[in-house]
């Protein structure tokens, strides 16, 4: 277990460096579109994010992307369906450990309820009976938990392999993993070949839905760094905000 938890120490430490490191000095105020925009990209890491973007997308370009590419188009669609349902399913017990921090009993029952019809009648996440049953998946993790908490998200990142991304939201990767129950199945070649399988997996799978956004992004975006950069802020705020606006109890229908 040890050395399965070198690259996240990394991980966090490295957070902990931009935290420290990313308290760049903004422009004067008398220069208040400098000042603007300063704000806006809270990016002074730019420079060391450029180049782990370039880093990552050569690496997708060369790895990731043909082999998301071959996954889709020989892969059956409900298979690829089923593959998914059962990644979301698997994810639903931190899902779940973060919905009750964040104090919100409703989302938490909800994704209590998702769990157990899944891995049942969904024949252990395969199909998504819950949200044919009106019990939808949402997300929430502890990233956005210490949002709810009250904690900012700091500078701008771009990690190797995590890709965008910020301090905070760093450290609740880091968290969310250390906290899956997958993670402490124990040792042995079985289990490390199901850890391997489910992160490769994860990885295709995400990859290959996103191929045709990012694919425009890169052929018509001036700065495709920047379009992610935005683009991956709005995305992240529009998760938090629907976790900060989610009342803890729904009405009961009339």
């Amino acid at each position: 277990m040890r050395s399965s938890l070198r690259p996240l120490l990394f991980v966090l430490a490295f957070a902990g460096a931009a935290v420290l490191s990313g308290c760049a000095t903004p422009p004067p105020a008398s220069d208040p579109e400098a000042l603007a925009e300063f704000k806006e990209t809270n990016d002074p890491l730019e420079p060391m994010n450029r180049v782990f973007y370039n880093v990552n997308n050569a690496l997708d370009v060369v790895i990731l992307r043909p082999i998301a590419l071959g996954y889709r188009a020989a892969v059956p669609q409900p298979v690829q369906t089923g593959v998914h349902n059962v990644l979301t399913n698997l994810s639903t017990p931190v899902v779940f450990g973060n919905d009750v921090l964040q104090g919100k009993p409703q989302r938490a029952a909800e994704t209590m309820a998702r769990l157990l019809i899944n891995t049942t009648l969904g024949l252990g996440g395969i199909f998504d009976v819950a949200n044919r049953l009106g019990v939808p998946q949402h997300d929430s993790d502890f990233g956005m938990t210490l949002a709810v908490w009250g904690l900012p998200d700091g500078v701008f990142l771009f990690l190797p392999v995590l890709g965008p991304t910020n301090p905070r939201d760093t450290v609740g990767f880091g968290v969310d993993t250390l906290a899956d129950p997958f993670n402490w199945l124990g040792q042995g070649d079985t289990v490390e070949a199901l850890r391997w399988t489910r992160t490769g997996l994860g990885a295709v799978d995400a990859r290959s839905r996103v191929i045709d956004d990012l694919d425009k992004i890169t052929s018509q975006a001036l700065d495709p760094y920047a379009t992610i950069r935005s683009l991956s802020r709005q995305h992240r705020k529009g998760q938090i905000d629907d976790v900060r606006n989610s009342p803890a109890f729904r009405p009961a229908p009339k």
